[in-house]
């Protein structure tokens, strides 16, 4: 998990985890927990600075265990793409080879946590083969596997988060890190 120093309008300084925010304003002082919704934990409310953010950190953490990791694929398609396709979906893609017939295929994006996008193509069939039954097949094979690595994406953001969150835990109790 990523941490970073904060100094508060009092001077006091804090190691705060990410998905926790500071607040400071006229009206309030306080930290905000920022994962699978929001919740303000208040410097008056919770008697300070520092209990405020203990607290915040511990609801942090129970987020963490209970709710899937936030990610950042996009869940409806842009309104400029001109087609009905899923996010991650493209196509039918006509390609033409010098000497070879020309085909057609659905590109996939394929996400995966950690690492850079793949991406895959599900073959249509050329010129001579292709049928509105073929491309309607390939683009339910297409939408499955965007399906399939979005799944994988979220459990493994999920599990890289939980793990995460875990040794944060232990640091904590075991005293090897104060916020």
């Amino acid at each position: 998990m990523k941490f970073r120093d904060v100094e508060i309008y009092n001077g006091e300084s804090f190691t705060v985890p990410q998905c926790i925010q500071r607040i400071d304003s006229y009206s309030t002082h306080g930290w905000q927990v920022r994962y699978g919704g929001t919740k303000m934990y208040s410097d008056g409310q919770y008697g300070g600075s520092r209990k405020a953010l203990e607290l915040a950190t511990k609801d942090l953490l129970n987020r963490i265990a209970t709710l899937p990791a936030p990610i950042g694929l996009k869940q409806v398609p842009l309104p400029s793409k001109r087609n009905s396709l899923p996010p991650g979906v493209s196509g039918p893609i006509r390609t033409h080879k010098s000497g070879k017939v020309p085909s057609a295929h659905f590109s996939v994006l394929i996400p995966q946590h950690g690492k850079p996008a793949k991406l895959r193509t599900v073959y249509i069939g050329t010129m001579y083969t292709y049928t509105i039954k073929r491309e309607k097949a390939a683009l339910e094979k297409a939408i499955g596997l965007r399906q399939a690595a979005e799944a994988k994406y979220i459990e493994d953001a999920t599990r890289a988060r939980r793990k995460d969150a875990l040794a944060l835990k232990r640091a904590l109790k075991s005293g090897a890190l104060t916020l």
